[in-house]
């Protein structure tokens, strides 16, 4: 018998062949958890939202087909093209003014100090408790009528505001509750200014550059790749805030505040119309990965990549 053959088994596999084989099934086992969550809970709710939404489907009743009827009369409802208007509005002030706040604590907190990581610490717990009920109710009383914001406007002479019986102020606690959660973006804020290289800067003061010109010439350009990053992840989070504003104002006064997310919720559960707030989540779905791709699409002239020079 040569050497070929005593290398194979019954089975016709090399023991190497074999060996291949049973590390790819031991790796299959322990992915399936992983694998059998993401078919139950994202794959299949998924397709069965897809379908329902070409329904009238009310949560009790069997579902009958109705084509797109969901769809078409989506932007003929007021309702819905007015949650449009206010999430638009809402990602529009919360994503700037959260990343500019996550990137100036960041860059505060890269500077040698001893007391780094506490502050580190301190600053992300917001991101872990932010979006929680209870504190969504903590921030309501804060900008009550005789809240805690109130009572110091009043202390230096300022007029008070009805925050939540404004059209004009209502989305703004929201919005500041939101950039309060700036946490988990400074961290990765501050791991990216911990990558520039140091003799950057030092080539930059040897040549006689001032701070806002290395921030502007060397930080944001090398920073760039995390701020397209944290742009992505605050305008997908951004486009599905629900909790803040179905607690604090319950989509009030007179739908300024009712974003994309609570008017799905009102529809699907409260009104029982699943079909039609299935609908919207494939419409809102397109309108991210449209938005997505836009900041992909032009991220090339603003995304500094060093390979590329």
């Amino acid at each position: 018998m040569n050497t070929a053959s005593k290398a194979t088994d019954k089975s016709g596999r090399t023991p190497w062949n074999k060996f291949v084989y049973n590390t790819n099934t031991v790796g299959y086992v322990f992915a399936s958890p992983f694998i059998i969550g993401f078919l139950i809970f994202t794959i299949i709710p998924m397709i069965s939202s897809l379908y329902y939404s070409c329904t009238d489907y009310n949560l009790i009743e069997k579902e009958n087909w109705i084509g797109l009827s969901n769809y078409i009369y989506l932007f003929h409802d007021p309702r819905f093209l007015n949650s449009i208007k206010v999430t638009l509005q809402y990602v529009f002030f919360s994503v700037p003014i959260k990343l500019a706040f996550a990137l100036f604590i960041a860059f505060l907190l890269t500077r040698p100090s001893r007391m780094v990581s506490f502050y580190r610490s301190l600053y992300y717990l917001p991101s872990l408790i932010g979006g929680s009920v209870a504190v969504a109710l903590v921030w309501k009383e804060l900008f009550a009528r005789k809240g805690l914001i109130n009572t110091n406007l009043a202390a230096l002479g300022i007029k008070t505001v009805n925050w939540f019986g404004s059209m004009s102020y209502a989305k703004w606690p929201i919005i500041l509750m939101t950039a309060w959660q700036f946490g988990s973006s400074m961290l990765i804020f501050a791991a990216g200014l911990k990558e520039i290289p140091g003799s950057y800067y030092e080539a930059a003061k040897i040549d006689g550059a001032n701070g806002w010109k290395i921030f502007w010439k060397i930080t944001m350009p090398c920073l760039s790749p995390v701020i397209l990053f944290n742009l992505i992840m605050q305008l997908i989070s951004s486009f599905m805030v629900f909790t803040q504003a179905f607690v604090i104002t319950a989509g009030g006064p007179n739908d300024a505040t009712m974003y994309y997310a609570l008017y799905v919720y009102k529809q699907g559960i409260q009104s029982r119309n699943m079909g039609y707030a299935s609908a919207m989540s494939w419409v809102m779905l397109l309108i991210m990965g449209v938005i997505t791709a836009v900041v992909f699409k032009t991220s090339k002239h603003w995304v500094f990549n060093e390979s590329e020079g």
